[in-house]
């Protein structure tokens, strides 16, 4: 990879990350289309994790927030912030992508790379998101998000995996589907990228340092982070 394909794919997932549209998709056809040999999932993982420095800077004060009420939740087990329900509330909606990824990560890194499935998947969840703010009666706001709802909304995020399913394209469809807002189902898919996105950024760290094969040079993966 030169550090040119380096920039031109961050840049593909810095527009597209906070889009529902697939950031994931996006970096495999970019690719197809080209002619240029596929980067493989290492690099995608750390563009991810460049975008997802982004939404701490972006989100610092309502990550603050969550985690003075976490700690706070822990002083005293009787109080009932709502900064803390949220906070518990994106930890157990993280749980089933946690679980899928360490289940089928291999599987995502080979066969479901496949400009088919990035097709299919792409117009699929674009259709039921589509579906899913015509019809959702878009009135909950986020303060109203209890446990089942997060789970529902965790296991939508797990699907994304998947490249051409979007992270946030189907955690806002399952959350509008639930009849939240449109702003209370964004924010709660941001937020929601934090704790997932930390997890996918450590496992990479832990495996650089492990001396882990990544398949792309170093600076070709410092460059995506940065970018």
């Amino acid at each position: 990879m030169t550090p040119f394909q380096a920039v031109l794919l961050a840049l593909v997932q810095a527009a597209t990350e906070f889009l529902p549209v697939s950031s994931s998709g996006h970096l495999i056809l970019l690719p197809r289309l080209l002619g240029w040999s596929d980067q493989g999932l290492e690099f995608d993982i750390a563009t991810n994790t460049g975008t997802l420095a982004a939404i701490l800077v972006y989100f610092r004060a309502d990550l603050r927030r969550l985690s003075k009420g976490v700690l706070a939740s822990f002083a005293d087990r009787n109080a009932c912030l709502p900064e803390a329900k949220l906070a518990w509330t994106l930890l157990l909606a993280t749980i089933p992508a946690a679980i899928a990824g360490f289940l089928i990560k291999e599987w995502v890194a080979t066969v479901a790379r496949g400009w088919q499935v990035v097709a299919a998947n792409a117009a699929i969840y674009g259709a039921l998101l589509l579906v899913a703010d015509r019809l959702g009666s878009k009135r909950r706001p986020l303060d109203g998000l209890g446990r089942r709802d997060g789970i529902l909304i965790g296991c939508a995020q797990a699907l994304a995996l998947i490249p051409g399913t979007s992270r946030s394209g189907v955690t806002i469809t399952a959350a509008l589907a639930l009849g939240f807002t449109r702003e209370a189902a964004a924010r709660f898919s941001f937020l929601l990228a934090v704790p997932i996105g930390l997890l996918v950024g450590a496992k990479q760290l832990v495996d650089v340092l492990r001396g882990h094969p990544l398949g792309v040079p170093m600076d070709a993966l410092l460059i995506g982070i940065a970018i």
